[in-house]
């Protein structure tokens, strides 16, 4: 029987800021940590009224986006597969093996050379493990965490970012390519793993993926899929969510996914997300599944 966050690892919002702009959320707005930190204890109240166990650990005093816990590691049982993370984020990389070690997890490390984003590109659906890779991961990469894990890959591409030439965009601050979906995480969700009786669930924008990853999800027979539209996924963040196959935490702003999952039967909770946007991450982002 597979579960789906029973246990998240949760840091805070203590460190977050919006200095240097990595992914094209960031925009000239000025942010209120304030109320970034409510909506962090806000998402933190949610999750465990879903019945998700939170842990909590300081996010590191000098990375900007170590609010986003999800980007730490790849998590299956007892084995963290490490990320590799653009240079504005590094200083999460030692302090998150620490903290994964203390919690008996055994430590994987990559090769220094290859980029991995964790959990935001990859994404455990049972004995699948969903992959994007091109932006803030490399297909090699997807494929030794896989392998490690025991999980069968879907190796997919989102789109990219392009300028007004049709070229795609590089990011001045990382140098890597860039894309409103630089994580899988936010073109795609998890809702419910398979299980011996019924097929799991996931919830996907097709706007989001290449032709050739369309086809590939539109033909994979061991999910039933609900589509998200582009405008709830790239603007209300609607992919980004937290599921645990029966309660889903997901944003306040995407009415029609929401509609689409009470529909089925989940329980629905919704906590308000505007500051936390702003660094380009969400709700799921800001939980790293322990399961």
């Amino acid at each position: 029987m597979y579960t789906l966050n029973n246990r998240v690892l949760m840091s805070d919002a203590l460190h977050f800021s919006i200095d240097q702009p990595i992914n094209p959320y960031y925009g000239n707005d000025s942010l209120n940590l304030a109320k970034a930190t409510e909506e962090h204890h806000a998402i933190r109240d949610a999750l465990e009224k879903a019945g998700v166990e939170v842990l909590t650990t300081p996010s590191p005093v000098d990375s900007q986006d170590g609010v986003y816990t999800a980007n730490w590691a790849l998590v299956k049982g007892d084995i963290a597969v490490m990320a590799r993370l653009p240079d504005v984020r590094k200083a999460e990389e030692a302090h998150a093996e620490k903290i994964l070690a203390s919690l008996g997890k055994k430590i994987i490390k990559l090769p220094g050379d290859v980029r991995f984003s964790g959990q935001g590109d990859a994404l455990q659906c049972g004995p699948y493990l969903f992959c994007g890779s091109g932006y803030r991961s490399d297909e090699s990469a997807q494929k030794q965490a896989a392998d490690a894990l025991g999980l069968e890959r879907i190796q997919l591409q989102t789109v990219p970012m392009r300028d007004t030439h049709g070229k795609p965009v590089i990011n001045e601050i990382s140098g890597w390519a860039d894309s409103f979906f630089y994580d899988i995480d936010l073109a795609l969700a998890i809702i419910r793993p398979p299980s011996d009786n019924r097929k799991g669930l996931i919830a996907y924008c097709p706007e989001a993926f290449t032709p050739e990853s369309q086809k590939m999800l539109a033909g994979f027979d061991a999910v039933d899929t609900i589509l998200i539209s582009l405008e709830e996924a790239q603007q209300a963040f609607a992919a980004n969510l937290v599921s645990t196959g029966t309660c889903v935490v997901m944003s306040a702003h995407a009415p029609q996914l929401k509609a689409e999952l009470e529909a089925r039967g989940l329980t629905v909770y919704c906590p308000e997300v505007q500051e936390l946007a702003k660094g380009g991450g969400y709700i799921r982002c800001t939980s790293l599944s322990l399961d």
